[in-house]
């Protein structure tokens, strides 16, 4: 068995993070993410001879981590469509230097399978919620679902003993007016939310910066009524600044990679649902893995492959945004949110 050593990009940034898509298919038809007018009935989803097996995944992952990766995050489209998840997360788990797996949810089907996921090996989970109001909250799921049967998920993830984060995407004029209710709602309660800038991922959300509210505004209006003060961050390459209610009821997170770029400390890979690696998030193309799985190669060969896709990585795209113009960020195809898994 090989040993586990470190792998650094050109840039001197270590791999750390595999964050692995089970499914393109979701049940929401979130604007910033899967628009429904673009994902309709007749969208050609991927197949499921086109999908990675547990199987494929995990011997995978386990290349992964012989490269230095410790913590895997699990996402879709809507990863807890893809039926039996939990025997993928029992087989993660035991792949030696994986300390830590996460998943990635809209939360809905949590009541049915926190349980089998937590007893398989699940470390904690994140639930996208992005308004605790259900009028505004419909409208951004685009398939009318109110907030309850997500908020039930996540009072069910929290009795089996799992850790919940909420990650609300923050857009102007459609949820910003529920900065403040999110807070209140979960504050005190051990859920943290974190506030996520409207990113230009892929083209088909409709991206433009004058829909961004970004770090500095999401904790000016915070702290109009929940005064909080930055706190250190967790480890190398976290992607949410950390702040905490001066009071002591908890804290808060932003992720803020419009306004804020973190690229230099980017420790994160990206395996899409059909075996594709993606070493950015606003890539435009990947390296397709699934042909080199299913053909004749020893782990070692897929190892010195994966290896060299990340000894050769560059990506900064954050960085370059700030510096180019509007029309040169939005050229140019990129992969969508819903098939990398954000």
């Amino acid at each position: 068995m090989q040993k586990r050593s470190k792998v650094y990009d050109s840039l001197f940034r270590p791999l750390k993070d595999l964050r692995i898509s089970v499914t393109d298919q979701c049940n929401f038809r979130c604007s910033y993410c899967m628009p429904a007018d673009v994902f309709g009935p007749d969208f050609p989803f991927l197949k499921k001879d086109e999908l990675l097996s547990f199987e494929e995944i995990t011997r995978l992952a386990a290349q992964f981590a012989k490269m230095g990766v410790e913590k895997i995050r699990i996402t879709g489209g809507e990863p807890l469509l893809r039926k039996d998840l939990h025997f993928l997360v029992k087989e993660l788990k035991r792949i030696e230097g994986i300390n830590d797996i996460a998943l990635t949810t809209n939360g809905v089907f949590l009541t049915r399978q926190a349980e089998k996921l937590k007893e398989a090996g699940l470390d904690r989970i994140n639930v996208s919620l992005d308004a605790i109001e259900d009028r505004i909250f419909k409208q951004m799921n685009g398939r009318n679902v109110p907030v309850a049967p997500v908020l039930k998920g996540i009072r069910h993830a929290q009795e089996v003993g799992l850790p919940v984060k909420v990650n609300m995407v923050v857009k102007k004029e459609a949820n910003e007016s529920q900065i403040i209710p999110m807070a209140r709602f979960f504050k005190g309660t051990g859920v943290i939310v974190r506030f996520i800038e409207f990113m230009d991922v892929g083209n088909t959300n409709g991206w433009d910066y004058s829909s961004v509210v970004s770090k500095k505004e999401i904790i000016r209006k915070l702290c109009e009524s929940y005064p909080v003060e930055p706190v250190k961050a967790n480890y190398y390459g976290e992607v949410a600044d950390r702040f905490r209610y001066m009071d002591g009821d908890g804290e808060v997170g932003v992720i803020s990679s419009v306004s804020d770029s973190f690229c230099s400390s980017c420790t994160r890979a990206r395996l899409s649902a059909d075996g594709k690696l993606f070493t950015c998030l606003f890539a435009q193309k990947g390296t397709d893995l699934r042909e080199k799985l299913r053909s004749e190669g020893d782990d070692e060969a897929l190892y010195s492959f994966l290896s060299d896709v990340w000894k050769h990585r560059h990506d900064r795209y954050s960085d370059e945004r700030t510096k180019a113009s509007v029309k040169e960020r939005q050229a140019g195809p990129k992969i969508e949110m819903s098939y990398i898994g954000g």
